[in-house]
Order: C-alpha cells, then structure tokens, then sequence
C-alpha cells in the first residue's frame, strides 16, 4: 500500500520583483524562485526543447539559466555560477536521470548556490531542504510524528510528518541536503533506500512512498570535512559527483565577486560596486596569494594561513566593506573599509596566523606600488 503526501506546487512568479506587500518583496534573502522569477518565466517561454517529467525547464534552458545567456527577445540571462560550462551540464544531466547528484568542493566554491538554482530551475521550488548538522536525526531525512495526534490517536497519515524529502519524493520535485558529510554516518545511510530502491517505507502504517517521475536529489559535502563522518561507499556509489573548482584566474573570482556583493548589496541598501572595483580586486589578489602561496608574478614564495580564504569570504569581505563606507564614510569603499575584514578573515588562528599577515604585509604589501593606501589601513587595524 502506498500513502501520497499532498504536492504543494509553486508556480514562478512572473516579475522579477515581487510586489512590496508581499513576504518575498521583505525577505532578506529571497529564494531563488522569487529573486529570478522574470528569468525563470523568460526560459520557460521561450523553451520549447524535451523537458523530463515534471520538470519546469529543458536542461538546456536550467543550464542556460545557471551560466547565463541572451534570449531571442533580447530577455538577458545573469549568469548565477561562472566557472567550466561542462561542470554544470554534467550536473543538470545527472538530475534527468535516477541518480543523485553530489556537489563536492572545499569551502566557498558555491556548493550550496548552485544546488539552490538548480533546484529552483528544475522543480520551481528550493525550500525542500535538509541542512546537515552533527545533530540531523534520522526523521530530518525520513519522516517524523505529530506527537499529540500519535498519542490521542496512534500512528496514521494525520500523525505523519514528513520530511523535504519525502514530500519530494511524493511530488516528483528536487530535494536537497545541506553538508552531507557533517551528519552522523548512521543518518547518512538512510538515504540509500531512497536512492536505490526509490521508496521510503513507513512500518508503523504498514505502508510506503514510492518516489514518482521528477524525484532526484541534490547533496553538498566540504572537502575539508574529510574524516568527519565519512560517506559509506554503499552510499557514495549511489551519487554522481562532481567536484566545483575554485575560480581559475583573477578576473573571474573578481566577476563572482562583484556580482554577488551588487546583489546583496541591493537588497542592503548599500552604494554600488562600481565604485569600489579597485579595492573588490585588492581583496580578491590578496586572497588568491595567500590561499596559493605565491605571489601573481611567481616571483615570492608565501606562507598561507589557517583559513580557507575561499570567494565566499572575499564577497563577506566586501560586502562588510560597504556597510561601513554607507554608514561611517563617503558611500565609496576604500582599504580602510575592508582592512579590518581581511584580517579577520586571515587570522583565524592569533598566534600562526598574524604572524603569516605580518609577514605579508611587510614583504609583499608594503613594496607594491599602489597599494600604500592599503598598507596603511592594514597596519592600523594590525596594530
């Protein structure tokens, strides 16, 4: 016997912006849905390529909604990942087929940004989510019970509560789980019967979901978590995985950037990025030196940090940078807005890691011309 779990569909919003009355227009970070929902539509108009069951775009057009493109009606396309075009269409082809897709990378690599899209663009609907934690039980990825309902009634379908991937399965939809590799091994191997068998079965109904045309599932998993709940090969064999690189060259890492600090920093109130182009790519060349150990000209040989020094914490960097140049400067971000930042973001361990800062500072930072302004700021808040 199978039990259904009612479909909630969300349909794609046909402005971009959402009126001020409504929860999304106040959100402070919208879901994927709502933010590109102009774009999601666009796609959806224009696409008249084979789509796989239930899903709301072709892969050509998800892929074309993650990279970016022009439509033939001028509608244009912002690219939501930059990065290798085939990592991405190896992704949305491994979702139109039965097995999961895991999206593995170190810290920063926007593991959980692309997740959030594709599944946004495949299903409509980014929220069926599991965040992994070292306390995620077992229910999170299964289901749990309505206990006053359990206890007036016993286990029925009015006690169940299911979880997001459940609901996915019922729905035929994407469901995602968040840091794969941080929840307890035991837990972890629970979704095998979801991703084998493509069914959840529920001994207290005498029952079960089987998943329906449109089910996949999306995972992320740190590299740097290695060792801390490592998956079970049982497991692992039942995803495709593909590894996200961080950015190749300086120029694209300073796209990401820009891009993503515009965004948040539209939603902020925040001044414009244009205005502070030179200091996104002090902070972007300082990142990449230190996370590579070298200098851009190969010429010096550096210490690198504790820290990860990933994108993610570039865009945290700048975005903090703004902030004060808004609220206690000229609104034009400047290298005593982002000083304070990029030295909490390197010395993550006091001992070690000042001295490393230090050392950069004085052997590299302190000689490069045009960066005195910096160098000041640097020492200032290192002081």
């Amino acid at each position: 016997m199978s039990v259904s779990v009612e479909p909630t569909p969300v349909e794609p919003r046909q402005n971009h912006s959402a009126p001020a009355n409504t929860p999304e227009a106040q959100a402070l970070r919208p879901h994927a849905e709502h933010a590109f929902a102009a774009e999601l539509a666009a796609l959806a108009a224009h696409d008249d390529r084979p789509r796989p069951a239930r899903w709301k775009l072709s892969p050509w057009a998800v892929a074309t909604y993650l990279l970016g493109g022009t439509l033939p009606d001028g509608t244009v396309i912002t690219p939501k990942y930059v990065g290798p075009r085939r990592i991405v269409e190896v992704a949305v082809t491994t979702l139109a087929t039965d097995r999961a897709l895991l999206l593995l990378g170190v810290p920063g690599t926007a593991k959980t940004w692309v997740s959030e899209h594709l599944a946004a663009a495949v299903s409509g609907d980014s929220t069926l989510l599991v965040q992994g934690t070292a306390g995620t039980p077992e229910e999170a990825i299964r289901y749990g019970w309505n206990y006053a309902q359990l206890l007036a009634h016993g286990p029925s379908r009015d006690a169940l509560v299911p979880s997001p991937v459940m609901r996915a399965m019922a729905q035929g939809m994407t469901a995602r789980v968040e840091e794969l590799t941080r929840i307890p091994a035991d837990v972890q191997d629970t979704l095998i019967t979801f991703l084998s068998e493509k069914t959840l079965p529920i001994p207290e109904l005498g029952e079960e979901v089987q998943a329906v045309r449109g089910f996949n599932l999306i995972a992320t998993a740190n590299d740097r978590d290695r060792g801390v709940n490592d998956l079970s090969s049982a497991l692992r064999r039942r995803f495709n995985t593909v590894v996200l690189p961080l950015p190749e060259s300086p120029e694209a890492e300073v796209e990401i950037v820009a891009r993503r600090v515009d965004q948040i920093g539209r939603s902020l109130d925040l001044p414009g990025v244009p205005d502070g182009a030179d200091e996104i790519r002090r902070v972007v060349t300082v990142f990449r030196e230190l996370r590579d150990g070298v200098t851009t000209d190969g010429r010096t040989k550096l210490k690198s940090p504790s820290g990860t020094l990933s994108t993610a914490e570039a865009i945290s960097v700048v975005t903090g940078g703004l902030a004060l140049a808004a609220h206690f400067g000229d609104g034009v971000l400047r290298a005593g807005d982002v000083a304070a930042g990029i030295l909490g973001a390197v010395v993550r361990d006091p001992a070690a890691d000042r001295v490393v800062w230090q050392e950069y500072l004085e052997t590299v930072v302190r000689e490069r011309d045009g960066w005195k302004d910096f160098y000041r700021s640097c020492r200032e808040v290192s002081a």
